[in-house]
């Protein structure tokens, strides 16, 4: 059960906080310029965001996908994405509508993704569902180091993150209509 996939998703469920503590509790670091703070939270996203990456490959190439894995692994990348868009949000970088879609798309296939797992069902990240998690990722870096076209990705990550809800909800009531 704690297999290094699994390991990791809990590594980045420890990292998540941290990030946003950098981000909205600034005043507790002293005289650290806030400049600092952002590479810092920057650079535990990157770490974060590499554990997402090689939990997953690990799992698939060493067959140690497990049930825990299915919860824990796009839980751990939800808490990741909560972090860092309202973390970017109340530091006003970020728009609060694309934030609020994003995040209730994720937090609702969360709860659907569960419930499959929970029915024995597998609802497997789809092509576009990995590429929303890519450009959130990159939207959420640029949005940190506050580099130019930030927002633009920010509203295109808000799209893919809107059309991949569309396919896991569509996929989710294709298999429980067989069942």
């Amino acid at each position: 059960m704690f297999n290094i996939p699994n390991t990791l998703a809990f590594i980045r469920l420890l990292l998540a906080p941290v990030m946003f503590l950098l981000l909205v509790n600034r005043e507790i670091f002293g005289s650290i310029h806030y400049s600092w703070l952002d590479y810092f939270a920057a650079f535990i996203f990157v770490i974060a965001s590499a554990t997402d990456f090689f939990d997953g490959y690990i799992a698939r190439t060493f067959d140690q996908i497990t049930t825990l894995g299915k919860i824990i692994d796009p839980l751990a990348d939800k808490m990741l994405t909560l972090a860092g868009f309202l973390g970017l949000m109340i530091l006003d970088r970020a728009s609060p509508w694309a934030i609020y879609l994003i995040l209730t798309r994720e937090l609702f296939i969360t709860g659907l993704r569960v419930s499959a797992v929970s029915q024995g069902m597998d609802i497997a990240a789809s092509f576009i569902g990995k590429v929303k998690t890519v450009v959130q990722m990159i939207a959420i870096g640029f949005l940190l180091m506050k580099w130019p076209y930030a927002n633009i990705i920010l509203w295109i990550a808000t799209a893919l993150t809107i059309y991949s809800g569309y396919e896991y909800t569509r996929d989710f009531f294709k298999q429980t209509s067989r069942t």
